[in-house]
């Protein structure tokens, strides 16, 4: 059974609008990298820190990296719950999801602080 212990008081429905959004935000990403990829054919050092030491882009690249987070976050805990039941696993179930969520929760912060630290040099 899932609480809202393990779902942090979400809705399916606000899980969905983020995962679309954060998909949005990825894909947006991507297709500008791979574009000024395929239009800068000799790319040189200097032009590729030109590029990320623009504030747009630096924001650009933190909404990804949030952006990646948050998905990360809600595709693996959906996982979590549907598989790491009590059904399947047994009365430890519970306590092994929160295991893992805390896990995830403690991957996701460092990935997070350390993609900070090199795009703002903090």
């Amino acid at each position: 059974m899932i609480t809202n212990v393990t779902s942090f008081s979400r809705s399916g429905l606000s899980d969905w609008l983020l995962q679309r959004i954060t998909a949005v935000v990825m894909a947006a990403y991507t297709v500008f990298i791979t574009a000024y990829l395929l239009f800068n054919s000799g790319l040189e050092y200097s032009q590729w820190l030109g590029l990320h030491s623009h504030i747009a882009m630096k924001i650009f690249n933190v909404l990804t990296v949030l952006s990646i987070a948050v998905h990360a976050w809600i595709g693996l805990w959906a996982v979590l719950t549907d598989y790491v039941t009590e059904r399947l696993l047994g009365p430890k179930a519970t306590a092994l999801r929160i295991f893992l969520q805390l896990g995830m929760i403690t991957v996701t912060l460092v990935y997070v602080i350390w993609a900070l630290d090199i795009v703002w040099g903090i």
